[in-house]
């Protein structure tokens, strides 16, 4: 099926639900079992890694479809991620508390994307080899 395909578009919209529908549930999941700060920060930094090894998966080997890049990164990690309930709940702690958060979801957020680039790029070398 070719790109400018009407089903194409649907199958599209079909792989970002799915892969929605399965990351809000993990996200809900983490929430119920951990809460609070700790469940937001656990998902950020768990989906940026993650964003970040697809990513860079892509750069170094490329073995993911397309199609599979969109089910996961579009929809599972954008929904397992949440910058709306980090930036409500950074509003609603103390002043200490908010700016811990701030930092600890910025920094192991992207500490978090680092370790996902590492593992992508570990993982085109071993197969080089």
């Amino acid at each position: 099926m070719t790109d400018g395909h009407p089903l194409a578009s649907v199958e599209t919209y079909a792989l970002v639900a799915l892969g929605g529908f399965a990351g809000a549930n993990a996200r809900y999941g983490v929430d119920v079992a951990v809460g609070g700060l700790s469940a937001t920060l656990a998902v950020n930094v768990v989906g940026s890694a993650l964003l970040g090894f697809l990513l860079y998966e892509e750069a170094y080997l490329g073995a993911f479809s397309g199609r599979m890049r969109t089910a996961v990164g579009t929809g599972f990690l954008s929904s397992l991620t949440t910058y709306s309930t980090f930036a409500v709940q950074t509003y609603q702690a103390a002043p200490l508390v908010a700016a811990g958060n701030v930092a600890g979801n910025y920094a192991l957020g992207i500490g978090g994307v680092l370790l996902g680039r590492h593992v992508a790029l570990a993982l085109a070398r071993s197969v080089e080899a």
